[in-house]
C-alpha cells in the first residue's frame, strides 16, 4: 500500500518538476541552454548609441521597485535561443539584432522560492534603425507569493527615465 501511494505521488509531481526544472535549456523559445550562468558588474555611466546601419537596437531592462527581498535576482536574456546578457537590481544592457521576428525571454539564474514565475517571454518584429525596450520586471510581495518575472515591451520614454535612475551592465558566462 504504501509503495502504490509513493509511486502515485511521484507519478503526479513528476510534470511538475518538469516544468521547473527542463533539461537543456528553459522552456521558452528565446531562452538559452539552462546551464549558462553569467557574472554581473553594473556602474552608473549611460552609455549613448544608434543604431548600427541595417540593424536594430534592443534595450534590456531589470526593474526591481516591485522586489521587496533581499538578495534580488540576477536576470538573464535570451534572444533567439541564446543568452545575450544579465543584468542585477535596477540595471540595463543594450544589443544590436538583425530586422524581423525575435523572441525573447528573462530568467532568473538564481533560486528565489518554490512556486515562483522565473521565466516570462515574449516575441516582436524589429525594423533596421528601430531601437525597442524591453522590462522585466521583478515582483514580489513579503505578504502575498509567490515570485514573479513579468516581461514586456515599454515605450521609449518610460525606458528613458528608467534609465537614467538604473545602472548599466556588463556581463560574461561564468567558467
Amino acid at each position: 500500500m504504501k509503495a502504490c501511494l509513493i509511486a502515485l505521488l511521484l507519478v503526479s509531481a513528476r510534470p511538475a518538476f518538469a516544468q521547473e526544472q527542463p533539461a537543456g535549456s528553459a522552456a521558452a523559445p528565446g531562452c538559452g541552454p539552462a546551464k549558462i550562468e553569467f557574472d554581473v558588474k553594473t556602474e552608473k555611466q549611460h552609455p549613448v548609441t544608434q543604431p548600427a546601419p541595417g540593424k536594430a537596437l534592443v534595450y534590456f531592462l531589470q526593474d526591481d521597485a516591485r522586489f521587496e527581498s533581499r538578495p534580488r535576482p540576477t536576470t538573464r536574456f535570451g534572444l533567439d535561443g541564446a543568452w545575450v546578457g544579465a543584468t542585477q537590481s535596477n540595471s540595463y544592457f543594450y544589443v544590436s539584432v538583425d530586422p524581423g521576428e525575435h523572441h525573447v525571454c528573462a530568467n532568473w539564474q538564481n533560486f528565489v522560492g518554490f512556486g515562483t514565475r522565473s521565466t516570462a517571454a515574449m516575441h516582436f518584429m524589429a525594423e533596421a534603425g528601430g531601437v525597442y525596450y524591453l522590462r522585466a520586471r521583478d515582483v514580489f510581495y513579503r505578504n502575498r507569493p509567490p515570485a514573479a518575472v513579468e516581461l514586456k515591451q515599454l515605450d521609449g520614454d518610460e525606458a528613458q527615465l528608467l534609465m537614467s535612475m538604473f545602472s548599466f551592465s556588463t556581463s560574461h558566462p561564468k567558467k
